[in-house]
C-alpha cells in the first residue's frame, strides 16, 4: 500500500553520483607530483631507502654513503625515468579507482567518511599492482646496487639493469615487493585518511571553527601533515619492501624471500629499532608531499584551468 510518507519527495533518498574524472584533475596530481619529487622528494625517498637498506648506518651516515655514491646527484638516483613514471601515473590510478569504489561504497549506504577511506584504500591497492611495484623496485635497485665502477668495471645504466633483471626473472623479477607495497599503500591511504580528519576536527575544535567553514593554508598543511606523519606508525612494512627489493649484498639473507620471512630476518637482525630505520626521512618526504599539494596546489589549480579550460574539481 502506497503512504503519503512514500509520495512525499522530500523523505526520498538521495541520489549517489559517481565523482567524474576530468583530465584537468589528472594533470594537476601529475604536475604536483613530478614536482614534489623533482625537488625535495626524491632526496628524502633516497635517504629513507638507504637507511632501510643499511640498517646499521644512522642519518649522517646514511648521507655519508649517498654522496660517496655520487655527490649531489647521489641524491637524485631513481628520478628519471623510475620516480617520474610513478609521480606522473599513480595520481591517475588512484582518481579513477578511489572514484569508483567510493560510489559503491555510498550505494551500498557508507557515509562520506567511510566511503572516503574506502575509495582511498582500494585507490592504493590498485596503484601498488598498476604503476608503483615495479617502480619502487627499479628504484630501490638503483639506490642500492653494488658500484661496480670503483672497481674499473661499466656500471649498468638503468635500462640496462631493468632488462637484466626482466631476462633473468621475467615480470616477478621487476616486481619484487610488489604485496609489500600493497600493504603499505592499503595501510597508508586508510590510516592517513582517517588521521588527517580527526587531527582537522581537533583544529576546528581549538579555533572555534565549525564544519562549513574553510581551514586556512596553514592549518590544512597542519591537519595533512600530522595525518601523513602519524601514518609512518607501518613503517616495518617499509623496511620489509626496501629489502626485498634490495640489490645489498648479504648471504644471510632468505633465499626466497616473502613479506613474512623477510619481516623475520629484518627482525632477527636488527631487531625493533631496525624496523623503524628510515622513519624521520619518511615523516619528512610526508610534510613536502603536503606543502607541494596544499601550498601550491591553488597556484597549480590557475594555471591546469587557464591551461585546459575545465573547471578542476580535485580536492589537493
Amino acid at each position: 500500500m502506497v503512504t503519503a510518507t512514500d509520495l512525499n519527495p522530500l523523505n526520498a533518498q538521495p541520489q549517489v553520483e559517481k565523482k567524474p574524472v576530468k583530465f584537468s584533475n589528472l594533470l594537476l596530481g601529475a604536475g604536483l607530483n613530478m614536482f614534489e619529487v623533482t625537488t625535495l622528494g626524491q632526496p628524502l625517498e633516497v635517504m629513507k631507502t638507504t637507511m632501510a637498506a643499511n640498517r646499521t648506518d644512522g642519518m649522517m651516515g646514511s648521507v655519508s654513503r649517498i654522496w660517496a655514491r655520487g655527490g649531489v646527484l647521489g641524491f637524485y638516483q631513481g628520478l628519471i625515468p623510475w620516480a617520474w613514471i610513478e609521480a606522473s601515473t599513480k595520481g591517475a590510478v588512484l582518481l579513477f579507482v578511489a572514484s569508483e569504489a567510493e560510489y559503491y561504497v555510498k550505494r551500498a549506504g557508507g557515509n562520506n567518511f567511510v566511503s572516503g577511506i574506502g575509495g582511498g584504500m582500494a585507490g592504493g591497492l590498485a596503484q601498488a599492482y598498476a604503476t608503483m611495484g615495479f617502480c619502487t623496485c627499479m628504484k630501490t635497485v638503483e639506490m642500492t646496487k653494488h658500484k661496480a665502477a670503483s672497481k674499473g668495471v661499466k656500471v649498468p645504466g638503468t635500462i640496462e639493469t631493468f632488462m637484466g633483471i626482466y631476462r633473468a626473472e621475467g615480470i616477478k623479477g621487476i616486481n619484487k615487493g610488489v604485496n609489500a607495497v600493497a600493504v603499505r599503500q592499503v595501510t597508508n591511504w586508510g590510516s592517513r585518511f582517517g588521521l588527517s580528519r580527526v587531527a582537522e576536527n581537533g583544529i576546528r575544535s581549538v579555533t572555534g571553527k565549525d564544519d562549513k567553514t574553510k581551514l586556512s593554508v596553514p592549518e590544512r598543511i597542519l591537519a595533512s601533515a600530522l595525518g601523513g606523519g602519524l601514518s609512518a606508525w607501518n613503517q616495518p612494512i617499509e623496511v620489509v619492501r626496501v629489502e626485498m627489493q634490495s640489490k645489498k649484498e648479504d648471504p644471510n639473507r632468505p633465499k626466497k624471500m616473502t613479506v613474512a620471512n623477510t619481516f623475520k630476518y629484518v627482525y632477527g637482525t636488527s631487531g625493533i629499532k631496525g624496523l623503524y630505520r628510515g622513519v624521520a626521512p619518511r615523516i619528512g618526504l610526508g610534510v613536502w608531499q603536503t606543502v607541494c599539494m596544499v601550498a601550491l596546489g591553488d597556484i597549480a589549480k590557475e594555471m591546469v584551468e587557464k591551461a585546459t579550460g575545465e573547471t578542476v574539481t580535485a580536492k589537493h
